[in-house]
């Protein structure tokens, strides 16, 4: 018993297949927060074992799996060896077979660190989205479009962390940015705005985290699509692209309800005059006919799916989408139909969340 004990409690080797990556997992530590550690970027969306992003197949050795949703991971699938990453402690030495990865992600891996900062600014920016600024102690690299995750105590010692998307560009790497929308259950915007998480307040920083980040150096065009505080790493990824002297053509298109729901628009005015190959394309799905609003209407998948008919696209390009599930998901049929690949569509779903301790965006 006591020889089992001792065996459960080291570190034990992980190994990828087909990419041939080895790493160490400490005791009690999951397989992908390990990976997280080491600088080894494997795919993941909620890291809570609610989506399905990190499956993969266990080849060999012991894991004991923490607890997970069984939309991310059904009973058939544990049979036939299937294991959640984020879920997956280590008893023994294990290899894996990776179901889904990104060679360009892996080579390009920053290793998650903690950080330690402060809320340096705070504005509104509409009625329901705010933006704030964090001062870090130390630099902290990444790539635009990653996220990561916040944790503030309020001013009633309430404990909070959420997953954010930083909306400045990685030459910033002190003083990040953040696009935040305001929901009704939402603990972190709501303490925003009642002043339970003031200007000048302590928080600790882990990241950088995400696989939907800028490509460099792609043929055709390159297709932005935000809604709400999709607009964060959206921003990141455009202003990025702009810095890197690449000449390809961009849509940006950012869907809202009315016109008092966009925002930044100074900014992107700026940007457009200096850079001619950008195209803007708001598209409100509430305005009514006094706001006198002449761009597109309806939903923001729908303008999309007419406008790279209009252009002839035809799927030569990459894809950046950030916003809420429903938009996402409407919009994946479309840009299939348009002939974009799966290797070239990249896509943060924001989700919400109203408990004290779980993450979303």
């Amino acid at each position: 018993m006591a020889e089992a004990q001792k065996r459960h409690q080291e570190a034990h080797k992980v190994r990828l297949e087909p990419v041939g990556v080895e790493f160490e997992v400490e005791h009690g530590e999951t397989v992908l927060n390990a990976a997280f550690r080491q600088g080894i970027a494997l795919p993941h969306g909620c890291k809570e074992g609610q989506c399905s992003a990190c499956k993969c197949v266990l080849l060999d050795g012991e894991v004991e799996m923490l607890k997970y949703s069984t939309f991310a991971l059904n009973d058939m699938e544990k049979d036939t060896g299937h294991i959640l990453l984020c879920r997956s402690i280590a008893y023994s030495d294990m290899e894996v077979e990776l179901l889904n990865y990104d060679e360009e992600v892996l080579a390009k891996s920053i290793a998650v660190k903690t950080f330690s900062g402060r809320i340096s600014a705070k504005e509104n920016l509409t009625h329901d989205i705010r933006g704030i600024e964090i001062e870090l102690s130390s630099p902290m690299k990444f790539w635009a479009g990653q996220y990561v995750d916040i944790t503030v105590t309020t001013e009633k010692g309430e404990t909070i962390t959420r997953s954010f998307s930083m909306a400045n560009t990685p030459h910033e790497t002190q003083k990040l940015s953040f696009i935040i929308k305001k929901y009704p259950e939402g603990k972190f915007s709501g303490e925003l705005d009642s002043g339970g998480i003031r200007v000048g307040a302590e928080v600790t920083v882990v990241g950088p985290y995400g696989t939907c980040f800028r490509r460099e150096e792609r043929q055709g065009a390159l297709v932005l699509v935000g809604a709400g505080s999709g607009m964060s790493p959206v921003w990141s990824i455009l202003n990025d692209h702009v810095k890197s002297g690449e000449t390809r053509p961009v849509y940006f298109f950012y869907g809202a309800r009315t016109p008092d729901d966009l925002f930044y628009l100074d900014r992107i005015e700026a940007l457009l005059s200096a850079h001619p190959d950008v195209t803007f394309i708001p598209v409100l799905s509430h305005a009514d006919e006094a706001s006198g609003w002449e761009g597109e209407r309806g939903f923001v998948h729908q303008s999309v799916d007419a406008i790279l008919k209009q252009l002839g696209i035809d799927g030569e390009g990459d894809v950046y989408a950030c916003g809420p599930p429903p938009m996402i998901d409407a919009l994946q049929p479309v840009l299939f139909m348009n002939g974009f690949e799966l290797e070239r569509i990249f896509f943060d779903k924001f989700t919400t969340s109203s408990g004290a301790t779980t993450t979303g965006h």
